[in-house]
């Protein structure tokens, strides 16, 4: 079974940085790119400066199969993509009049010249549609530039469903526990030297309810998951096997 495809997100904004805005489109990204069997490795956070984009841009496309940006493709000064975009792949902005003709339709009389900027895109790059996506994606080799509002963030999902493809999907299971995370370190640590092809990811949960770690086994060969999840649960004891199934979306509340 070959290996997945590796994918980076480049989160931009420096509205991230300050706080004024919490990031909404990797958990969004991430849940996609797992059921599509692709790995998502990398985020990145940075600001809006050209040669800043550029740099965490070069790093990131080089060292993934792909690469997701998100923010910074709007009409005014500070939505800066498409040019940084650009300058990582030495080449220059061009108006696409497929574009700028959906700009007009959308926006009428209303139409200025700073929203025709986003009719601007690299020299070279795609127009990725999709039947369900009237508005394209821009791709640029292996980057896929997407928008920061998370609201047309999320109706981009099915565009890059259509156009990436499914490769080998992941399979996940959970088991949720009574145990603390003490106690089942060593289990750990040995399921993964037996089990090298699944990942292992332990989740403790606050609260006074009965689950305080939630243990999640994921991999491309769904026997080796299930053997690994069924190991666990038969090296504890069964009083505190709480659950087993698929895991449910959770946050990790401490390290």
């Amino acid at each position: 079974m070959g290996r997945p495809r590796t994918a980076a997100a480049l989160i931009i904004g420096n509205e991230l940085l300050t706080g004024k805005i919490q990031d909404r489109n990797i958990p969004v990204l991430a849940r996609e790119l797992f059921g599509l069997g692709i790995e998502l490795r990398r985020v990145v956070i940075c600001s809006d400066e050209v040669p800043v984009i550029v740099t965490d841009l070069d790093s990131l496309r080089s060292t993934h199969d792909l690469v997701f940006t998100s923010g910074g493709v709007g009409p005014t000064h500070d939505d800066v993509t498409m040019r940084a975009v650009a300058a990582a792949f030495d080449t220059t902005l061009e108006r696409r009049e497929a574009l700028a003709s959906l700009l007009r339709e959308y926006f009428g009389n209303g139409l200025t010249e700073e929203h025709l900027r986003m009719a601007d895109v690299p020299v070279g790059a795609s127009l990725v549609s999709a039947e369900a996506v009237r508005w394209p994606t821009v791709r640029m080799d292996n980057v896929f530039v997407l928008p920061g509002l998370p609201e047309v963030f999320e109706r981009k999902m099915p565009l890059l469903r259509e156009h990436l493809g499914q490769d080998t999907p992941f399979v996940s299971r959970a088991v949720d526990t009574a145990s603390d995370e003490g106690a089942i370190a060593l289990l750990l640590e040995d399921l993964e030297k037996s089990f090298p092809g699944v990942r292992i990811g332990s989740y403790p949960r606050w609260g006074d309810g009965p689950v305080r770690v939630t243990v999640t086994f994921d991999g491309l060969d769904g026997r080796e998951v299930e053997g690994a999840a069924a190991a666990f649960t038969a090296g504890l004891p069964s009083d505190q096997v709480v659950g087993v199934g698929d895991p449910a979306t959770a946050e990790e509340e401490t390290s």
